[in-house]
Parts: structure tokens; sequence; C-alpha cells
């Protein structure tokens, strides 16, 4: 599915995310910065060590990254050129900020590409794997914090979001559709 939010084209695609050719890709990074499971290690995995040398040298000189916040890293051996490593929350319910945070750690990522001049970016659904974030929640979040980010600031040309499952990927296209409807 695609959109277009002003100038920007937002799609919404299944697949890989360490395969797409955009310029940045978005990790649903730990706070730790060392790699771990899911599209964390993926990523790790398909960039090779280039991107955990370069978490190692932020977290040592900046500790671990907090809850909806973000950093940039080359992409190593990946197709994009960086990775923007953000952290989505860990789902509690719902009443303990999650909603909030979730849209820091995308407001953060689009933010630090736009300040790098990056056109293109890739994102996962965040925080919807081990950290429990139901998906249709996540997805209203991230859809919505989105276009808000879009409707403000033009100088992304496209954002995917690249989704890995089919239920994942019908849950965001029912989500859009409906964002896109109440617009």
């Amino acid at each position: 599915m695609e959109v277009a939010i002003g100038r920007t084209k937002l799609s919404l695609i299944p697949g890989d995310i360490t395969k797409q050719c955009t310029e940045a890709i978005v990790n649903a990074a730990n706070s730790g910065l060392m790699g771990g499971g899911g599209v964390d290690g993926a990523i790790h995995r398909a960039g090779g060590p280039a991107i955990l040398e370069e978490c190692r040298r932020i977290r040592a000189d900046k500790g671990p990254l907090p809850t909806g916040k973000a950093v940039i890293t080359t992409g190593g051996k990946l197709p994009a050129s960086y990775v923007i490593h953000t952290v989505g929350p860990i789902w509690h319910g719902g009443m303990h900020g999650e909603a909030e945070l979730l849209v820091s750690a995308y407001r953060e990522s689009l933010k630090l590409a736009a300040d790098r001049g990056i056109k293109t970016i890739s994102f996962p659904s965040i925080s919807t794997g081990a950290y429990g974030y139901p998906v249709e929640e996540a997805a209203a979040v991230a859809l919505k914090t989105v276009v808000e980010f879009l409707q403000e600031d033009t100088s992304l040309q496209e954002v995917t979001f690249v989704l890995f499952d089919t239920s994942t990927y019908e849950v965001y296209t029912q989500v859009l559709k409906d964002l896109i409807q109440d617009r």
C-alpha cells in the first residue's frame, strides 16, 4: 500500500528490513545497543561488526540509550547507508506511558533522519515483538506519528514500513486506510 503525505511517499510493504535499499533503516534496539533478538539481531547479523563497534562507542560515551530516544550508526554491510537505533517501550498494559514513548521513538528517528539530510527511511513495527506491544495499537501510534511528522517536515521523500509477517502487514494496511479516510 502506498499513499502521498504532501510530497512524501508513505509505503507499507511485507518483507525483510535488512534488504531495504533506503538510505536509512530503523532498528528496534534494546537500550544496551549490543544486538539481540528479532529485528535487532537480524540487523546486527546482516550489517556485520561495524554497526556493533559504533554502538559500543556510543554506549561508552553516553551510556544506555533511553526508551524513546534514537542514535545513528553506519549501515555496515547492509544496503542502507545508515541504521537509526531507537528503543521502543515494553508493553505493560498501556497505562505506563507506552504510547508517548512509542511516539517519541518514531519522532526521534524521523528527526534524526531529517537533520542528517536523509531522504529515504524504512521502519519495522517497533515494540510489537518481544516487547509485547499489541500490533493494532502500535500501528495506530506509528502511522499517526509518521503522518503528523510528514505534514510538518517536507524533507523526507519516502518513508516505508517493512513488516515482517502477513498479519502485521494486514493490520498496518487497515490502520493506514482508516487514518487516511479520517483526514
